[in-house]
């Protein structure tokens, strides 16, 4: 088929996915050379390129969880059709020290020019970036490309009638092959008819689940209030009452977007001490008191600091991509649980114990290259029969290393696993520890052995990623194993901030800005009280029935007025420890990203009419379950409809992939300068140029 003489296409979400599909089409309409008309439509009621969550104009306290070398909306494949204008964010960063871009801010110039490549950038820098390239790309449109901006909010795509006939009556030298059209519905009243849609909706809005739904009502009904999952640059954080307790369920990502917005975001300031061992906090007067919660009772562990995205004396073992590849190879469908962890956690052991061997030797009771080499032999795959391989590592390292430094790698994520306090100092003193310890491991980088641990399951979360896209994983095991336990697990571990959020974070606590709950958390509301709740069972007096987990009532007793009294003053720096009170609440939380709950009109109607659906998998014991992503087939990556054949002329791109690729989230990578090149970094821009050359008829 080649290219329309006459063809027009809409991209929903113009975002950094939107954005990479509009290179797309212009690299590759560039390359292939003139033939006919190319008219783009783009959609967002966001500005294009930064699109909604990297908006140029947020507080610039909200970071990247990226570094400058990291991120890309331009591909360096040289398997693919060269760009016609854009770099990588690092090769703009660059590029902006030497010579700013006139459009720059004093602010933007500020940052830009003491900014590294492995610093963390402010997302609205990188959304300067993105505007930038939009901008550049604009000026290099290729002879016969058209591009329209729509400031509005797509809300239905149907087909259009009589699409072929009407189409060749009204221009004769329109493709002769089309027969699909569609209909696209703005909610200013414009209707756009095109030969093909991309969806690259982003991150949306999402509907509230039930017990959300009852802690919102309830404060609706109280006077409290109630901020639920957003985007943090959406949230107006001045309504957050200064010196008043404010509950913060999570501490992942948004935590610390939280956490600055209402401290340094407030006048208060970090100071270093004369050896930079650790920060203090000089409180402005204006902060709440923020008592946070998560199911571990600790936030992610913090970045090491590396000079690369990977750590370089790293290099995984067992968990390769040739690995992976030859599942493939024998017609194997791997399980996550059975084939693929076993050799991501072997690669991880490894990683812990050589780091430690050199680093440490004195942790090491024999010699440290002995012991190596007996470890070596424990873990190779197919020294031992199934199951076996870990008590023989088990072994082995019971023989060579002192008792305190074995690893015990899934308690990494659950740092508090196991203890119970009898105080809420004690418990607030034991998450500053870990704090602290955690920011001096990542200090040391390369050199500490539990962030090399971590450093092989980022690495082979790269390698994983492949795996699951390509060839995929069983149901069963992608329901029960890596989206049931990995994922949380992976994500609390290799997800988390920069070192300098855990090193504030301890400041904070140590100033009493910050409070913590406890691991395993319960919430509720106190009507009596007019308050919400929130309790640990494993932090002493946490464990008694006055926290329902949000129904809007307690029963009396230890619920009632006097247990507020009682936590008001535990919260305020008292050494008691039960259920703590506050009249505000926090979801420290993105919205979730399932598209049976997204709040799009465009997607609900789609669902609807039957032109997409959600993908559903077998669980172990054979009942579907429903999954966060549309239902899809490669490549490109086309949605299936309720009937179960394929909408032609639609693709998908990005978060709505999430049911058949794993890590949507996550940004293309720029190819590093040094280290391995995996497939998984630049698969975005890879999808989108498969439906560039689909759409452009290659």
């Amino acid at each position: 088929m080649g290219i329309s003489r006459s063809n027009r296409t809409a991209v929903i979400g113009a975002g950094p996915r939107g954005t990479s599909v509009l290179e797309r089409l212009l690299a590759n309409r560039a390359a292939a050379g003139p033939a006919g008309t190319l008219h783009i439509d783009v959609i967002d009621p966001y500005p294009a390129g930064p699109g909604h969550v990297w908006q140029p104009g947020q507080s610039r306290l909200y970071l990247m969880n990226t570094q400058s070398f990291y991120p890309t909306v331009i591909p360096e494949d040289p398997a693919l059709a060269a760009p016609v204008a854009g770099r990588t964010f690092d090769q703009w960063r660059d590029l902006q020290q030497r010579d700013a871009d006139p459009s720059l801010t004093d602010e933007e110039r500020a940052e830009v020019s003491g900014l590294g490549p492995a610093d963390f950038p402010s997302r609205a820098l990188y959304g300067r970036y993105l505007r930038c390239t939009l901008g550049e790309l604009l000026t290099r449109l290729p002879a016969g490309v058209t591009v329209d901006f729509h400031p509005a909010t797509a809300t239905s795509v149907r087909h259009a009638a009589a699409a072929g006939a009407d189409q060749a009556a009204a221009d004769p030298g329109a493709a002769q092959d089309s027969a699909v059209r569609f209909d696209v519905v703005l909610d200013d009243g414009s209707v756009l008819t095109v030969d093909s849609v991309v969806l690259a909706l982003g991150h949306l809005d999402a509907r509230l689940n039930a017990e959300q739904r009852e802690l919102l009502t309830a404060a609706e009904e109280l006077g409290l209030l109630y901020l639920p999952p957003a985007a943090p640059a959406d949230v107006d954080w001045s309504v957050v009452p200064a010196g008043e307790p404010v509950l913060v369920r999570g501490m992942g990502l948004n935590f610390f977007d939280v956490m600055g917005q209402l401290t340094e975001g407030r006048g208060g300031r970090f100071l270093a001490a004369e050896d930079n061992a650790e920060l203090t906090y000089v409180p402005s007067g204006r902060e709440p008191l923020i008592i946070a919660a998560s199911r571990r009772g600790t936030p992610y562990r913090a970045k090491a600091t590396l000079t690369g995205y990977y750590p370089g004396s790293v290099q995984l073992r067992y968990c390769t991509e040739d690995a992976i590849a030859k599942f493939a190879e024998s017609g194997i469908r791997p399980s996550f649980d059975f084939d693929l962890w076993p050799l991501l956690h072997r690669d991880a052991i490894w990683a812990y114990y050589s780091t430690l061997a050199r680093s440490q030797p004195g942790a090491v009771l024999t010699d440290p290259a002995e012991f190596l080499r007996a470890l070596d032999e424990s873990l190779r795959p197919h020294a031992h029969s199934t199951g076996k391989w870990e008590n023989t590592m088990e072994s082995v390292v019971a023989i060579h290393v002192r008792a305190a430094h074995r690893l015990d790698l899934l308690g990494l994520a659950a740092p508090l696993a196991g203890r119970s306090f009898g105080s809420r100092a004690e418990l607030d003193a034991a998450v500053v520890d870990y704090l602290l310890d955690d920011a001096r491991r990542s200090a040391l980088g390369e050199n500490d052995a539990v962030k090399m641990a971590i450093g092989a399951l980022h690495h082979g979360r790269a390698v994983l990623k492949t795996a699951v896209a390509d060839s995929g994983i069983t149901d069963e095991s992608w329901v029960a194993g890596l989206r049931g336990w990995f994922e949380s697990f992976v994500e609390g571990l290799a997800s988390g901030p920069p070192a300098l959020r855990a090193a504030q974070l301890a400041a904070l606590a140590r100033a009493g800005v910050v409070r913590f709950v406890g691991p395993d958390p319960k919430f509720g509301v106190d009507r009596r009280a007019r308050t919400f709740i929130a309790a640990s069972p494993w932090v002493g007096g946490g464990t008694d029935e006055s926290v329902d987990g949000g129904s809007g009532g307690v029963p009396g007793g230890a619920g009632g007025a006097g247990a507020s009294s009682r936590t008001a003053t535990a919260v305020a720096g008292d050494s008691a420890a039960g259920p703590v009170a506050a009249s505000a609440m926090i979801e420290a939380l993105a919205p979730a990203n399932r598209v049976a709950v997204n709040a799009s009109p465009l997607l609900e109607q789609l669902l609807a009419e039957g032109l997409v659906r959600p993908r559903l998998m077998m669980s172990v014991e054979g009942t579907p379950v429903q999954t966060s992503g549309l239902d899809v087939v490669p490549h490109p990556y086309r949605p299936l409809g309720a009937n179960g054949s394929v909408t032609e002329g639609i693709y998908v791109l990005g978060l709505q992939l999430s049911a058949a690729q794993w890590g949507t989230a996550i940004a293309a990578e720029a190819r590093p300068a040094s280290g391995p090149v995996y497939r998984s970094g630049q698969r975005t821009l890879r999808d989108a140029d498969e439906i560039a050359r689909a759409i452009l008829g290659h």
